[in-house]
């Protein structure tokens, strides 16, 4: 692969204005194309819609460095300063965290700053990033 491509990713959301809100003001999501039951955001270079559609809310989650993941999530790595950015953003703006921002697998293959929180529909996000890139799929 020469150069990464941007991926696209629908998502369900239980209602548009709040979910949008969300996005456009906490994670500073740029808005593209919209309708009454659907909108486009450049979510970090990426294209992510949200659609109204039932929601699933059965939670599920796997065991990961002493955390509960939820199962399904969605994120993007950032770099580390837009991390730490983004964490202090997200406190100020009192959203609950499902997991707190911590380092994952310190001092191992992969070590990478992370946390979890869910948008106003529910959805799990991870966000992430990396001292060195180069670890992002380190084994």
């Amino acid at each position: 692969m020469d150069k990464i491509q941007p991926f696209h990713l629908a998502i369900p959301v239980k209602e548009l204005d709040e979910t949008r809100k969300f996005y456009n003001t906490v994670l500073n999501c740029k808005e593209g194309r919209s309708s009454d039951r659907w909108v486009d955001l450049d979510f970090y270079g990426h294209q992510l819609v949200l659609h109204i559609a039932d929601v699933h809310t059965e939670d599920n989650h796997n065991p990961v460095d002493g955390h509960s993941v939820p199962v399904p999530h969605f994120g993007v790595v950032l770099t580390m300063d837009d991390w730490h950015q983004l964490a202090d953003r997200l406190k100020e703006a009192n959203i609950e965290f499902i997991i707190e921002p911590y380092i994952r697998f310190k001092g191992e293959p992969g070590e990478q700053a992370t946390m979890f929180f869910k948008d106003p529909s529910g959805n799990s996000l991870e966000f992430k990033a990396f001292q060195n890139i180069d670890q992002l799929f380190a084994k």
